[in-house]
């Protein structure tokens, strides 16, 4: 599972980098190829520059992929059944599954996040995360309130996203619709809504170009929960999820429902983790971004 927008943290990366010569290489061909440093960002912030659409999604993208290739060579027999990432991750995780080469991920994630930038700066959105809720009440409540149903994350935890004025008018009237707590988020703009059309509609003449493979394993979409595996498929779900809902929830489901009962988050931070004790309490979640959460994966997959 890869880490999507939001999870990204100064320092990330950097003791990985220092201990293992591969992820050094690869944050050193990340750098090369954006034509600027994205691991002295990663490594030494300033957090607002990291936080940027445009910094933290390939940042992240990079720094997923670096977790893979160390897992790999450090547990050379893990058998991986499938993959999936949460919006940006969802990316990720086709670089992953060999859709295509980490170069031609990192240049499709570097314009959708600079697509996405300029999206937040020519209108003013918001989003907020609301807990205790139940889907049906809570599109009732994005409906009266004009806004849009962004990420389904787990059982009570969804997070609706719009207009600025339209998600403070959300939050104001949550508690009618039976929410516990509404909470505005710290981000740029309204992502996963209809205000990212526009980076929508410019995602989409890019993946239009690129030529795309069969992915090697089981990658599922963000927009529909379901495996996808053709071009077009794969084109038009990866378009979509710019401004469509993020079924995270449903995404996870799907793997146990296929009998998989081990999860491993590759990214900063621990949220996905997190969300599967409200998904799945019966599955293990595992979870790594750093060196030591890294040491600690690979001695748990060890020991079976």
């Amino acid at each position: 599972m890869f880490a999507g927008q939001g999870a990204q943290t100064v320092g990330m990366g950097r003791d990985l980098a220092e201990k293992y010569d591969a992820a050094a290489e690869l944050f050193a061909k990340a750098d090369e190829q954006l034509g600027y440093s994205l691991s002295d960002k990663m490594f030494n912030g300033p957090a607002e520059e990291l936080t940027r659409t445009s910094i933290c999604q390939p940042a992240l993208y990079a720094h997923g992929l670096a977790c893979l290739e160390l897992l790999k060579s450090e547990v050379p027999d893990l058998e991986i059944a499938g993959v999936a990432g949460l919006s940006l991750g969802e990316f990720t995780a086709h670089a992953a599954a060999g859709t295509f080469d980490f170069a031609t991920g990192l240049d499709l994630v570097a314009k959708r996040g600079s697509f996405m930038e300029e999206a937040t700066s020519a209108v003013e959105g918001a989003m907020a995360a609301l807990i205790g809720g139940e889907e049906e009440g809570i599109r009732k409540l994005a409906a009266e309130a004009d806004v849009d149903v962004a990420n389904l994350n787990c059982p009570g935890q969804i997070v609706i996203s719009g207009s600025t004025e339209g998600i403070d008018k959300a939050v104001a009237s949550a508690e009618n619709y039976g929410v516990r707590i509404a909470q505005k988020l710290d981000v740029a703009g309204a992502y996963h809504s209809r205000l990212m059309m526009s980076a929508q509609e410019k995602l989409a003449g890019v993946l239009a170009d690129l030529d795309l493979h069969s992915p090697a394993l089981p990658v599922v979409c963000n927009v529909e929960a379901r495996e996808v595996s053709e071009a077009d498929d794969i084109r038009k779900t990866l378009e979509a999820q710019v401004s469509g809902s993020v079924r995270w929830s449903d995404c996870v489901q799907h793997y146990i429902s296929n009998g998989e009962t081990l999860f491993i988050e590759l990214g900063p931070g621990r949220t996905l983790a997190g969300m599967m004790r409200r998904i799945d309490r019966s599955v293990k979640a595992l979870s790594f971004g750093d060196l030591d959460g890294f040491e600690k994966t690979v001695e748990a997959l060890n020991e079976g």
